[in-house]
């Protein structure tokens, strides 16, 4: 296979994960994208045997709180919710990998506190 860090680059990233889909992640959860207090990034972390790591990074947004208590959680949530649309994305991801490989596989991680601006949510994707 191509490296996975060719083929999954910032470009491809922002492309499979749009920083929109924040905005309509929290229209869908309060009625307003401006309630949000974080921004979601996708972001490729690595690849170790079978294992494809990407992370939804939560960045806290100017003037609000990234509180713990409110991330904790999220994993459950992002796993179900249909703007979130992790298997979608994964269809994405194995798209994108051809015939090199298969997406057999994917769960979400217990959330990272990186910083008090910062918290990740690990995703793991099984290849065969």
């Amino acid at each position: 296979m191509n490296s996975a860090q060719d083929i999954f680059t910032q470009e491809t990233l922002h492309t499979l994960f749009p920083p929109e889909r924040a905005n309509a992640f929290f229209d869908a959860l309060f009625g307003d994208a401006e309630e949000g207090a974080y921004d979601i990034r996708l972001v490729f972390k690595g690849q170790a045997a079978n294992t494809l790591t990407f992370g939804l990074e939560l960045h806290e947004r100017p003037g609000r709180c990234l509180a713990c208590n409110l991330t904790y959680g999220l994993p459950e949530v992002f796993s179900r919710h249909p703007v979130i649309n992790i298997k979608g994305l994964t269809a994405e991801i194995d798209s994108l990998l051809g015939d090199k490989a298969t997406c057999t596989a994917w769960k979400l991680g217990t959330t990272q506190t990186v910083s008090k601006k910062l918290h990740v949510i690990p995703l793991m994707i099984s290849l065969a």
